[in-house]
């Protein structure tokens, strides 16, 4: 029962953050609009509107894709936490005490830097 449950709050919370996604992009792609809206505005006289308009699509707009990213990342570290993901993160300090070989009797050995080959597991 507490596998199903969980299962099913990672599901609606994956939900979540698609339709906070899909809100931002709207509320971005719609910052044009309410710029050609603003412009139209204030060339009828209503410079204030124009400008809150325009202001205030802007604002919606960042205050939405932050959300989103914010709510995304979240998400992120949560799948990365539970026990089912095997991911394993590498840093260098594990691997200060293993020793390169410099040199190499064969003269077909290709050289490697540490940023051409990854550790796989």
């Amino acid at each position: 029962m507490t596998g199903w449950y969980a299962e099913r709050v990672a599901y609606r919370s994956a939900k979540a953050v698609i339709a906070v996604t899909l809100l931002a992009l709207l509320l971005v792609a719609a910052v044009p609009v309410a710029l050609v809206t603003g412009v139209v505005m204030m060339v009828l006289g209503h410079a204030v509107g124009g400008l809150a308009l325009f202001g205030g699509s802007i604002l919606a707009a960042a205050i939405a894709v932050a959300l989103a990213g914010m709510s995304g990342m979240r998400h992120l570290r949560k799948l990365l936490s539970e026990r089912s993901f095997r991911v394993v993160q590498l840093d260098g300090s594990r691997y200060t005490d293993v020793a390169e070989p410099q040199g190499s009797d064969y003269t077909n050995v290709v050289q490697l830097d540490r940023s051409e080959y990854t550790e796989v597991r």
